[in-house]
């Protein structure tokens, strides 16, 4: 398809007929023209007796898109970002989260202070490509920033380009190819079953209630801290409806969910066994279990059981797998559903990921022999 003497963006022009480009001048068919209109729609026109009339038809339609409103828009917006400070860029895109939670808002604080401002801070918003990108994840990578910190500083840089990337700074986005920092699972320390017996029954009853409904359950450690009689809402159904917010203290939506949303989950016996001795043994307040020591008006705060699990590990009388967190009672819930065949979509579901990648990141490792089982299943179909 022929773009001799063309601006990049303008278009193509064509001949459909039998005859090789290097005849097109002297074969009698005629010239198609094909470009992208104003909405961004590839659009073909036909009837161009000569190269230089489908040309001509061409600049037509380059000039007239790049002079239209929206384009003069772009540019005007290209002169005002471009030349812009990413910090300055920054500070603007910061105000606009105020719909993040305040736990989210002094996450994203933090890596602004302590990892993109450091890096980027004087860097001119329309300088930025993939190479930039690379240069910064393999710098974190040499200064041996923890891989936690190296994916969310990523995950915090890439939001704000393609903020830029929508607002039209770059023509191809600034992550295009770019591979992130790659999550090891070999970080998810899960404990065996023996081990999450011993560490269930090693601190007092409320720290066994949170180990039972995050292992049994799946729930983050503040979902745990919110566990609600009333949402057992089936005998083997509890819904997740909230969680207590770590910074404020107090119960709040649930995380990348809106208010009042939910999501339902399976519940074991041994859990819902659990949730109604704990009930009928402390009393509940509003249906919820776990108070804060000194106040039961208010939701119990993370410290509580954090510090507890502190103690547990410094004391050493029970078998905890080397680098396990508290998390590590919510990545058993995955590991034994997996490992029992339970489909990843549902996991990814229960465990209230934004979408099934994560899942799958963090837990393919422990999906055994899927490939060669398949494989297996696949060749006996064949042979019926």
């Amino acid at each position: 398809m022929a773009t001799t003497g063309l601006t990049r963006g303008m278009g193509s022009f064509f001949k459909e007929c039998e005859h090789p480009e290097s005849r097109w001048s002297k074969c009698p068919h005629e010239y198609k023209i094909r470009y992208r209109n104003a909405a961004g729609r590839q659009t073909e026109e036909s009837g161009f007796a000569n190269q230089d009339k489908a040309k001509t038809r061409l600049a037509e339609v380059y000039h007239a898109r790049k002079n239209a409103p929206q384009s003069q828009r772009k540019a005007d917006r290209i002169k005002q970002y471009g030349g812009m400070a990413f910090s300055a860029y920054a500070a603007e895109w910061r105000k606009g989260q105020r719909h993040q939670s305040p736990t989210s808002l002094r996450n994203i604080d933090s890596i602004l202070k302590n990892h993109l401002l450091p890096a980027f801070g004087s860097r001119r918003m329309g300088t930025f490509d993939h190479k930039v990108v690379e240069a910064f994840i393999e710098t974190m990578e040499r200064n041996g920033v923890g891989l936690a910190a190296q994916t969310n500083a990523f995950v915090r840089l890439k939001v704000i380009l393609l903020d830029a990337h929508r607002l039209g700074l770059y023509e191809d986005s600034p992550l295009l190819g770019v591979q992130p920092p790659q999550y090891d699972p070999e970080r998810v320390v899960i404990p065996s079953v023996g081990q999450l017996q011993e560490i269930r029954s090693a601190g007092d009853d409320a720290f066994r209630l949170v180990a039972e409904v995050m292992s049994g359950c799946g729930l983050r450690n503040g979902e745990a801290y919110a566990v609600n009689i009333n949402n057992i809402v089936a005998d083997d159904v509890y819904r997740v409806t909230e969680q207590v917010n770590q910074a404020t203290k107090t119960y709040a939506r649930l995380k990348h969910r809106k208010a009042g949303e939910y999501r339902d989950v399976p519940l074991p016996a041994r859990t819902k066994h659990a949730i109604e001795w704990y009930a009928d043994t402390y009393g509940t307040v509003d249906g919820y279990l776990l108070r804060h020591p000194k106040d039961i008006s208010q939701a119990m705060p993370h410290h509580t059981i954090y510090n507890q699990w502190q103690r547990i590990k410094a004391r050493g009388h029970i078998d905890i797998p080397e680098g396990m967190v508290l998390y590590g009672l919510r990545h058993f819930f995955a590991s034994n559903c997996l490992s029992r065949n339970i489909p990843i979509t549902d996991v990814a579901e229960w465990m209230g990921h934004r979408n099934i990648e994560i899942t799958f990141k963090i837990y393919r490792h422990l999906m055994p022999g899927s490939i060669s089982r398949a494989a297996q299943l696949l060749d006996l179909g064949l042979a019926a």
